[in-house]
């Protein structure tokens, strides 16, 4: 039996619902073997769930990094990277490596935050990461800096907004509007290859348990590049996967829910 391999970059969240945490546990669910090359480590102040990033040495990413990539891999992604020597690193190996099959998920914030985490980072990402990307999966607000728009309220700045980063060098662009972006009373994403747009509609789904929905969203994407789909096949899979992660989220304290990615399997199953 042959399983393909995986490669995350990116930060470790204490508390299991984000970070390499959830893409392992998509990995896993989507039947691909997950490797993990940490950036930080994210934990939680029990008081009021305050997030305190813990970056760890640039050295320390590079030797996980060749032992990961000493196996062989068949699609990577990012989340959290945190710096600029890590994100200029990541470029580093993509292009050494000749690997193609890249999904950069730009992570910029915690959850339950609304300040960049680090500022000087953007331009970098923008600069190194997206040219690199086969599908890139900002939301909202990551779009909106991405593309220097500033927030994105309507369908014609979602749209902009995709062309734009489009421009920067991703060959697929994802902007996931979610629950947050209601487009005719259906939580939205946006695709756009290029050439044409796709919207992804579903029912909007009443929960605040939505904690590492994004990471699970871009793990399950890598997960169908890996196996060899299409993009497209593997953004719709990837759809399909969070979908059924956020309506069996479940609440863990009570600052925070995450998404639960088992059900996917359990689905199918049934089926």
């Amino acid at each position: 039996m042959s399983i393909k391999k995986v490669m995350t970059i990116a930060g470790s969240d204490t508390s299991g619902g984000a970070g390499i945490q959830a893409d392992l546990k998509t990995f896993q669910e989507l039947g691909v073997y997950g490797m993990t090359a940490l950036t930080t480590i994210v934990t939680m102040k029990p008081e009021g769930w305050h997030h305190q990033v813990h970056p760890l040495p640039v050295e320390t990413l590079k030797t996980q990094l060749e032992t990961i990539l000493s196996t062989g891999i068949d699609a990577m992604k990012t989340g959290m990277l945190g710096t600029v020597e890590i994100i200029e690193l990541s470029a580093k190996v993509m292009d050494e490596n000749r690997l193609d099959k890249v999904v950069i998920d730009p992570v910029m914030v915690c959850k339950g935050e609304d300040e960049v985490l680090n500022p000087e980072t953007t331009d970098v990402m923008r600069e190194l990461l997206v040219p690199r990307a086969t599908v890139v999966t900002p939301n909202l607000f990551e779009a909106g800096q991405l593309a220097k728009t500033g927030p994105i309220r309507n369908l014609d700045q979602m749209k902009q907004a995709a062309a734009i980063i489009h421009e920067q060098g991703a060959k697929y662009v994802v902007i996931k509007g979610g629950s947050k972006f209601e487009h005719e009373g259906k939580a939205m994403d946006l695709l756009f290859d290029g050439k044409n747009y796709k919207l992804y509609e579903t029912d909007k789904i009443e929960t605040t348990y939505t904690h590492g929905a994004g990471c699970t969203y871009s793990a399950a994407i890598a997960a169908g590049l890996a196996k060899g789909q299409e993009v497209e096949h593997a953004i719709d899979t990837a759809k399909a996967f969070i979908t059924e992660a956020i309506k069996h989220g479940f609440r863990l304290n009570e600052y925070v829910g995450p998404t639960w990615q088992g059900e996917f399997r359990n689905l199918h199953k049934n089926a």
